[in-house]
Parts: C-alpha cells; structure tokens; sequence
C-alpha cells in the first residue's frame, strides 16, 4: 500500500503562481512514475504531468506546456507540481498519483478571474 497526501492548493488570481506538494509513504520502494491528474466539475479526470521517478523525464498535457513544472524529491518521497500563470480554466481538483494505481485524497485549485 502507499499513501499520499496533496498540500498547497488555494484560491489564487488569474496569473498567479501555486505549488502543489505531494508525500508519499508506505511501498514507495516501487515507484516507477508519479503524476498530477485533475478533475474540474463536470469533467474526466485528466493526466496534466507525469515524471519518472528514476530519470526524471516529464511530460506535460498540453494545456499546461510551459506554465507548470513537475518535480521530485526522492529522498523524501515527494513530488511537487509549480504552477505558473494560472487561468481560471486551471481550477480543479487536483490529485497525486503513483504508478497509475494509488491516488491521494485531491487538493482544490481555484484561478478567480
């Protein structure tokens, strides 16, 4: 089993900046990749960036291309996600993953225009 819980959602203004943080605990000897996924209302749930958690080689949804930034902190079990130039179609659930099968419980990102 691995747990995960999300921190640093909030409201921010359009053209704000927020970092997510994601800890990992339990099993996380098997971690091959993590990602951030988000689900606005109404929605599918969608991969917005991934990172190997050996390489740390990313990718991006397109959509978020240049703005946000994936990131990793294997000592401790951590990943980050940088969000730059928000938009209020940014606002979301946003949730962390491990190996496409673990989720964290969601932090909410809300861009008021």
């Amino acid at each position: 089993q691995v747990q995960l819980v999300e921190s640093g959602g909030g409201l921010v203004q359009a053209g704000g900046s927020l970092r997510l943080s994601c800890a990992a605990s339990g099993r996380t000897f098997s971690t091959v990749v993590m990602g951030w996924f988000r689900q606005a209302p109404g929605k599918e749930r969608e991969l917005v960036a991934a990172i190997s958690w050996t390489s740390g080689s990313t990718s991006y949804a397109d959509s978020v291309k240049g703005r946000f930034t994936i990131s990793r902190d294997n000592a401790n079990d951590t990943v980050y996600l940088q969000m730059n130039s928000l938009k209020p179609e940014d606002t979301a659930v946003y949730y962390c993953n491990q190996n496409y099968e673990y989720w964290g419980q969601g932090t909410q990102v809300t861009v008021s225009s």
